[in-house]
């Protein structure tokens, strides 16, 4: 039975490990070795980004649980895109680990996004996704995100276009 819930600090290697996993099948192809190591060293490990992230408490977090196993996660922080107004919030990543997908938890994740952010009176909600990864744009799109705007996204010396995409809440 899949779960959901706030992941503590006792969390931090099984959720790094399933987002850098996540990432790596999903992103890490269309890279070279340099670039792939710098941003996966970047983004993941003992003083990466998402350890940072868990113990900020500006970021909102919540986690699919497959018992003790992360399988998918949801992260709101801050908005850092200057197309952000006040008060609204940004989707950092919605992530859900390879073998799960198409089982509602990505469904589940961005319900409990849109409603966190709503909760908070936040005017919209904002995300970043990578131009070629249709799937996600698709997923979006039906919750009715817009494109907005783009976002150079660095992975090591390669720079990526990202989408920015808008919710009006």
């Amino acid at each position: 039975m899949i779960t959901y819930d706030t992941p503590a600090a006792h969390d931090a290697d099984a959720l790094d490990t399933m987002a850098r996993d996540a990432w790596v099948r999903t992103f890490g192809h269309g890279y070279s070795d340099a670039d792939r190591d710098a941003y996966v060293g970047y983004a993941y490990g003992p003083t990466g980004q998402l350890r940072a992230h868990l113990t900020d408490p500006a970021t909102s977090w919540q986690v699919a649980r497959d018992g003790d196993e992360i399988i998918g996660y949801a992260k709101l922080v801050p908005p850092w895109l200057d197309q952000a107004g006040p008060g609204d919030l940004q989707l950092a990543q919605i992530y859900v680990a390879h073998g799960w997908h198409g089982r509602g938890i990505a469904k589940a994740l961005m319900d409990w996004s849109i409603a966190t952010a709503r909760a908070r009176n936040a005017p919209a909600l904002l995300l970043t996704v990578f131009e070629e990864n249709a799937r996600a744009i698709r997923f979006y799109a039906k919750y009715g995100f817009v494109h907005i705007g783009d976002y150079a996204f660095p992975v090591g010396k390669k720079i990526d276009r990202d989408l920015i995409m808008k919710l009006d809440l």
